[in-house]
């Protein structure tokens, strides 16, 4: 039997800084099938000078950046709910902490797949390291791939384009990250469910789609985020295709041995 593939529900900024809607889109995605809720771990002030100083970007950095406290908080309410805290790191001084809150797993994200120094350090830290590969040069990923100790390492396959074009999805790039991890999965960020469900049909382990309760909530990424009635039909989906890749053997199975009992020679030959 196949592994379940685990749903990895992104909130990251949706919430806007407000913990209490966090609470809600944390208690929405786990109702609908969510394992793990993932955030992003910052600090505004490290941030560099740039293009988000001036397109409102810093302060949406700065309002939604987590205290430890607010960390801690959040985690204890995925407990509540029965999923798990995830969080993507970006720098190196947060390391102690995260592995404190869940030593089990890490996120790296896109805009840090080439930090050779982050990666090899939180394969110190934690027993998994999620990585994804947007906008990343197939050279960088082989890279990485040579790091020591890579078997803790899950690449996930990901285009950085927000929203994503269906014909830029390109699901044969994860085939060919299963030559450097043992697991695979997809980090999607096309409107909707329709590039996730292709990602099981295709053996992803893990599976990563932004998730809100309101598009119309401030920030770019409320915008394409998928809705708990789209999470829900992602479970369900994942759950049925579980079970129909269940290996049956080639005979018939005991559910059709009514048919075979009471409707074979039902009609006369001639």
């Amino acid at each position: 039997m196949k592994k379940k593939c685990k749903l990895i529900a992104e909130i990251g900024w949706n919430f806007i800084g407000e913990i209490n809607l966090a609470k809600e889109m944390i208690s929405a995605a786990a109702d609908n099938g969510a394992d793990l809720i993932k955030f992003q771990t910052w600090s505004e002030k490290n941030l560099k000078s740039g293009s988000w100083d001036n397109d409102g970007r810093r302060e949406i950095y700065k309002k939604a950046q987590l205290s430890e406290e607010q960390h801690l908080e959040l985690t204890e309410h995925c407990e509540s709910k029965k999923v798990k805290f995830l969080t993507t790191i970006f720098n190196k001084a947060d390391l102690n902490f995260l592995s404190k809150i869940n030593p089990e797993m890490i996120k790296i994200g896109s805009p840090e797949v080439y930090n050779i120094d982050l990666i090899k350090n939180c394969l110190l830290k934690f027993r998994k390291v999620i990585i994804s590969t947007g906008a990343a040069k197939w050279s960088e990923i082989q890279q990485v791939a040579r790091i020591k100790n890579n078997k803790h390492m899950i690449f996930l396959h990901c285009v950085s384009s927000y929203p994503c074009k269906a014909e830029n999805v390109n699901i044969p790039r994860m085939e060919k990250l299963k030559k450097y991890s043992s697991e695979i999965g997809y980090s999607g960020h096309f409107p909707g469910i329709d590039d996730a469900i292709i990602a099981f049909c295709n053996g992803a382990s893990y599976v990563e789609k932004h998730f809100t309760i309101d598009r119309n909530l401030p920030g770019k990424d409320n915008k394409f985020s998928i809705l708990p009635s789209d999470l829900n039909n992602l479970s369900k989906f994942r759950d049925n295709f579980l079970k129909m890749t269940i290996d049956r053997g080639l005979d018939l199975q005991e559910c059709e041995l009514d048919v075979l009992q009471n409707a074979r020679g039902r009609w006369n030959k001639n």
